[in-house]
């Protein structure tokens, strides 16, 4: 009851500040998007990699994956960070990491799922993230239900997407609000080093 009664709250409180934060144009790659679709017949997950744009060298060359997932009815259920190194190779589980402890009380059996990629000099919080920039590189699986009964997995790239300043404000207040008011709801487990790969 607590849960949705702060997804209701929040819902009605952020979006006042929204529309007084401004933000600077990031770079075309910093924020991207994809799907992850029949969570109730099998897992998705998400490789994540840093190109190294930023410095090819670690700590200056560290970015921090912002992530942020929505279910059906277009709320925020979770959000949380990963530091990713130059050249490092990260995953996330969609159902076992970035959609397990979520702020609604229903597991969603697909998400949105949206990655901000930020300067991890600046520290790596996905409520207030830094300086957006470029290097982030992701790739996602989702199963699709075939005519014959089956399951089939894909594998794609995440899309890069323009991010405007009411989504950032949007994303990010939400993602303030669950941490500071979802009593530990909504807070996702971030990655583990590593790629991932799921079996259909």
């Amino acid at each position: 009851m607590c849960r949705i009664l702060f997804s209701a709250l929040a819902t009605l409180i952020v979006p006042v500040g929204l529309f007084a934060q401004a933000v600077a144009p990031g770079p075309s790659d910093a924020f991207q998007i994809r799907y992850a679709a029949n969570l109730n017949l099998g897992d998705s997950v998400i490789d994540i990699t840093n190109a190294g744009t930023l410095n090819g060298y670690d700590p200056t060359g560290t970015i921090c994956v912002n992530m942020y997932a929505f279910d059906p009815n277009e709320e925020e259920i979770s959000c949380c960070t990963c530091r990713v190194t130059p050249n490092g190779l990260n995953s996330v589980s969609v159902n076992g990491q970035l959609a397990s402890n979520p702020l609604t009380p229903a597991h969603p059996t697909s998400v949105v799922i949206k990655l901000l990629a930020s300067n991890g000099a600046y520290g790596c919080n996905a409520a207030a993230p830094g300086p957006l920039v470029s290097g982030l590189r992701a790739w996602g699986t989702t199963l699709h239900k075939l005519p014959s009964g089956g399951v089939a997995l894909t594998e794609t790239e995440f899309a890069p997407a323009t991010l405007s300043a009411t989504e950032l404000g949007k994303i990010t207040s939400y993602c303030g609000f669950i941490q500071a008011n979802g009593s530990g709801f909504g807070i996702c487990a971030g990655c583990s080093t590593g790629g991932l790969a799921v079996a259909k």
